[in-house]
């Protein structure tokens, strides 16, 4: 039993973890603030198809500080996931799932919702006669923009859903080592390493110098894929859990300090590589202290879970999407910045469940374009794995 919530076991005898539902439910959620608060950020680089004529500081201070762990804990919940899917079934059954899940939804979005949402940018602009003049050279690539801004190709918000796809095809084989004997003595060696008071902290050094490799359109695949094999391998000894449980106070507080000491140091010359080491050593206590504080207080079943996370994938597709149309006439209004920003959320998250229960749940037909379990014939819900 866990404390401030409940544990239920399936039929394959695994824990069912609540705790994890809900942290990518909430996940997926703070999106809509989170790039509500970039349209108020003149930074090109914070990547938003519509853009007020003010900046707001504070609000960008708050995007910048969910970007430190929002991306590595959605990564670090897919990889629990996987190793939670793969108890119950075979590689290929595994592969042959994450084609239907993520790489249908994901061709369906970029075709269709990620051209929406691109275009309304140019609604004000004389640019293109039309949107079907806009569709056919949105398929051009132009690898040195992948940004949108140019009207050419960019996977949008899809890019975290072609890494998760990708991750799933190259770290299978891993996976599946992992659950062999010689896999498993290793992951026992490592649960021991860790129990260590410290020493889990010291796993912050992978993603900190695997972040110094390439990246993809300022997407870090090298990075990010650290977080996702963190997530099955953490998954996959008990003793993980019960460190993270034990230093959970201590990696929140840590996390705390670096987010504030990471802005400081950024005007003290020489401090680069410190500023390195303690913005990557944030990032995983961030995960580590979400990750304990869930399992504590999170870790149990409600009917508001059950229907937000059958919702949280449809919801993550069609967010950027209607946040972008929300924005587009909300940052017209001769209104202060923060009613601005409120009623964009405040819009947006309703009409996105409008949208969800009208078009996307009731047919089968949606509910797979939208990487959706087919309807079920009762209303038990199944035991199944944290997806994306």
């Amino acid at each position: 039993m866990i404390s401030g919530g409940t544990e239920q076991t399936n039929a394959q005898g695994f824990t069912r973890r609540y705790d994890l539902d809900w942290l990518r439910v909430l996940a997926v959620l703070l999106l809509v603030p989170f790039h509500s608060a970039l349209v108020f950020s003149l930074e090109p680089g914070d990547i938003v198809y519509v853009k007020d004529q003010v900046e707001s500081p504070v609000l960008i201070q708050f995007a910048y500080f969910l970007d430190i762990w929002h991306m590595p804990l959605l990564f670090f919940i897919s990889g629990a996931g996987t190793w939670f899917a793969l108890q119950a079934r075979k590689g290929r059954q595994y592969l042959e799932e994450r084609f239907i899940r993520l790489l249908v939804p994901m061709l369906f979005a970029i075709t269709v919702v990620v051209p929406l949402m691109i275009y309304v940018q140019f609604w004000d602009t004389t640019r293109f006669e039309s949107f079907w003049q806009f569709y056919t050279q949105f398929f051009f690539i132009n690898v040195d923009d992948l940004s949108g801004y140019s009207g050419t190709f960019t996977p949008g918000h899809l890019w975290f859903v072609l890494f998760l796809f990708v991750f799933s095809l190259v770290a299978l084989p891993l996976f599946l080592y992992l659950k062999r004997p010689n896999g498993k003595r290793f992951i026992n060696r490592l649960a021991s390493f860790s129990e260590r008071p410290g020493r889990l902290f010291s796993l912050a050094l992978p993603p900190a110098l695997t972040a110094l490799l390439p990246d993809l359109g300022g997407k870090g695949p090298f990075l990010y894929v650290v977080y996702f094999i963190y997530g099955y391998v953490l998954m996959a000894d008990a003793r993980f859990q019960q460190t993270v449980d034990r230093q959970k106070w201590a990696a929140l507080t840590i996390a705390v300090i670096a987010a504030f000491a990471v802005p400081l140091l950024l005007d003290v010359d020489g401090s680069i590589v410190l500023i390195h080491i303690l913005y990557y050593l944030g990032r995983w206590c961030w995960i580590v202290a979400f990750v304990g504080l869930g399992h504590a207080y999170l870790n149990s079943n409600s009917p508001h879970l059950r229907y937000a996370s059958e919702a949280s994938y449809p919801f993550y597709i069609l967010h950027f999407l209607i946040n972008t149309v929300v924005a587009y006439y909300v940052v017209r209004w001769n209104t202060p910045i923060v009613i601005k920003y409120l009623a964009i959320n405040i819009i947006t998250i309703p009409t996105i469940l409008v949208i969800y229960e009208v078009l996307v749940k009731r047919t089968n037909i949606a509910r797979f374009l939208f990487g959706m379990k087919q309807k079920p014939t009762h209303s038990k819900t199944s035991i199944c794995t944290v997806d994306c």
